[in-house]
């Protein structure tokens, strides 16, 4: 009877235990964020895994100061591939997503219903949460290629990704600049990995990329084909610089992808957007956990453009208005005055 009443008392600690796991994870909210990126084969998809990782903390993970996550308590975020920047911008602003990348321009545009986005209804709920890393326009084509300016493009087939990214908002606008239009090509919708091997395979001339360097989609294709750069510069290059402010005129450097030299281009930000109807602490506390100091590992090692991600360029280029969760850290942290 003693051993019988014995095991009856284990079991029930046990379940005892159980129930208190149970209780905690029900305490602690499980939440999940997504964060909307773009292709898998360049930037924005590998630094929103890194981020995600960043900022979760799924329940049973050690503590911060023990060495386990800095992220915010029960969260589990995810990067979601996308079709890129404009994609992620009406993404979230229909609630399908919690949040997502794009370039600061489409981003603006969007926000206020000019530029490209003229005439569409402003996507007034859209607000920053950070800015992050410089991306560049890429002219790719193959290093025996006759293309050695943007003007040169008329005639040959040219992808400028899929509608729904940025890089097709910023391919056009490049070619325009350049007294073209997308009449004067053959243009293709291909995306990423699917655009390289195209111009690999001869199936297209070149093929148009906004991304932070290096891009992993590049590389793979330089480590396979002798390509080049085309430089995006001159008097295309200026008058879309002063015509848009959020373009800067920067390059990308010698050995960047394998055979290919330093190459004078345009940038433009890369920022992380959500819907101000979020949380307001969530995203306060996601922001706090973005810019954790034990954050900053994760960053740099992550990707080679983690590096370049910081708190202070948080807020460099910001042209949609913060979260107020982030609004909120940001003064907290004397970042912002």
């Amino acid at each position: 009877m003693q051993f019988i009443a014995r095991v009856v008392q284990l079991a029930l600690f046990s379940a005892a235990i159980l129930l208190g796991s149970v209780v905690t994870v029900q305490a602690q909210e499980l939440k999940f964020f997504t964060i909307g990126t773009g292709g898998t084969a360049f930037t924005y998809y590998p630094i929103g895994g890194v981020i995600a990782n960043a900022i979760s903390k799924p329940p049973g993970s050690r503590e911060c100061d023990q060495g386990g996550s800095c992220g915010v308590d029960g969260l589990i975020a995810s990067a979601v591939s996308s079709r890129g920047s404009v994609d992620n911008v009406n993404a979230i602003i229909s609630g399908l997503r919690n949040s997502g990348f794009a370039q600061s321009d489409v981003a603006y545009w969007a926000y206020t219903g000019t530029g490209t986005m003229e005439g569409k209804e402003p996507a007034t709920d859209l607000r920053t949460i950070a800015a992050l890393f410089e991306e560049h326009m890429h002219l790719v084509t193959l290093a025996d290629s006759d293309i050695a300016s943007v003007s040169d493009l008329k005639g040959k087939r040219v992808s400028l990704d899929e509608p729904g990214s940025g890089v097709y908002v910023d391919a056009k606008l490049v070619i325009e600049s350049y007294g073209l239009t997308v009449d004067d090509l053959t243009p293709e919708a291909l995306k990423g990995n699917a655009a390289a091997e195209a111009l690999r395979n001869g199936k297209i001339d070149a093929f148009f990329v906004v991304t932070g360097y290096p891009t992993g989609g590049i590389v793979e294709l330089a480590a396979a084909a002798d390509i080049k750069l085309v430089p995006i510069v001159g008097e295309g290059a200026e008058s879309l610089i002063e015509q848009y402010n959020f373009f800067a005129a920067s390059s990308i450097p010698a050995g960047t992808y394998e055979g290919v030299d330093e190459t004078p281009t345009i940038s433009v930000g890369a920022q992380w957007f959500t819907n101000a109807n979020e949380d307001e602490e969530l995203i306060y506390n996601i922001t706090q956990a973005l810019w954790n100091e034990k954050s900053r590992k994760l960053l740099d090692d992550g990707h080679a453009k983690g590096k370049s991600i910081t708190a202070d360029t948080a807020l460099t280029g910001v042209g949609v208005p913060l979260h107020p969760g982030a609004e909120r850290f940001y003064r907290e942290a004397g970042i912002l005055k």
